[in-house]
């Protein structure tokens, strides 16, 4: 757990930082692939982090999976959260993979109401 407002604050910066260069250099090489997000309750940190990958649509996510590229993904959350001087293990376990098309048929498109449910 971050011991002060200051500290999460400086956190979230160095998370925002490097998980932007890891989204970026995804979106270079990985087909379908949109834009990334995270979250995190800083009261059970680093255990509640949680990085999201967001593909366009459902079938380029599974056709990214399928062709190994969810292990892209992880080698760079674990560069991106090194970096940030995060550590969680495995880093697998705190990774999620999503789409823009599952988001709208069963939410509406709202990400902030399909984020929440994947909060424990």
């Amino acid at each position: 757990m971050a011991s002060s407002k200051r500290e999460q604050a400086h956190i979230e910066r160095r998370l925002v930082a490097t998980l932007t260069e890891a989204c970026e250099t995804a979106k270079a090489e990985i087909i379908g692939f949109s834009w990334l997000t995270h979250e995190v309750d800083y009261a059970r940190f680093p255990s509640s982090l949680r990085v999201i990958w967001v593909f366009n649509t459902e079938a380029e996510k599974n056709q990214a999976l399928a062709n190994g590229q969810g292990e892209r993904m992880l080698e760079l959350t674990t560069f991106a959260l090194t970096e940030a001087e995060v550590l969680v293990s495995p880093v697998a376990a705190h990774v999620q993979f999503d789409s823009e098309e599952q988001c709208q048929r069963v939410n509406g498109g709202n990400w902030v109401q399909r984020l929440a449910r994947g909060k424990s």
